[in-house]
């Protein structure tokens, strides 16, 4: 965001972290996690033509890259939790944070921020969490894995340059809990119903006696 503010932003500056100290996720969630361990990149990138009402294709093709690339390592396994969280089975590997660059109508910047757990093994409280090192056995070289990272993300972009349905297809096809079951609070109510589908403006559309539409950060998913 600083290069963006002092004029020295260029598409595709990658910003590697060994440590962060104010890390966040969505609903302004703080994202833990321990030094010299883990994938902590930022992306600078101009949207690729996308307009300001087409935010969220960014965010599937960034989660669709982002999944190819943890499969890749894990062996399978890896879905998208709605928004844009990574799970390996019913556990979170990482999470993904977009923040957008507007100027007037036009979308200028996006800073895609990806976190994924990769050598750490130690989650305190947060027993939900799994490491690609817990899921292997192995410990791995966090910058040649962000290397690797990056080439995933731009295959994904170049698909969502020329293929919108596709990507929107593959966001579907490896969306966790897709057609299922689950459980979510709103307001402090609990509800449930089937995950039928994401919307391209990123809406869950969720059907119980009737279809609902759900903007990103108005409800919550209840782990069970």
């Amino acid at each position: 965001m600083g290069l963006i503010h002092a004029g020295m932003a260029q598409h595709g500056t990658a910003v590697f972290a060994h440590e962060q100290t104010k890390g966040k996720g969505q609903r302004n969630k703080q994202w833990l996690s321990a030094p010299n361990k883990n994938i902590i990149l930022s992306l600078i990138v101009q949207p690729f033509g996308l307009r300001t009402n087409e935010l969220f294709l960014l965010s599937m093709s960034v989660a669709i890259g982002v999944q190819n690339f943890f499969n890749s390592q894990a062996g399978g396994k890896t879905k998208i939790k709605w928004p844009n969280d990574m799970y390996w089975r019913d556990r979170k590997a990482g999470g993904i944070l977009i923040e957008n660059i507007i100027q007037g109508e036009e979308w200028k910047y996006a800073i895609i921020g990806i976190g994924l757990n990769i050598n750490q093994t130690d989650f305190g409280e947060f027993n939900r969490a799994i490491s690609l090192k817990q899921i292997t056995g192995k410990t791995y070289d966090t910058i040649k894995l962000s290397k690797q990272l990056l080439v995933f993300l731009d295959g994904s972009f170049k698909e969502l340059m020329s293929d919108v349905t596709g990507v929107i297809s593959k966001y579907h096809k490896h969306l966790y809990k897709w057609k299922k079951k689950i459980y979510f609070k709103k307001d402090n109510q609990n509800f449930e119903g089937i995950l039928k589908e994401v919307r391209a403006d990123g809406m869950l559309i969720v059907k119980n006696d009737r279809e609902e539409a759900f903007k990103v950060g108005e409800i919550e998913w209840i782990e069970k």
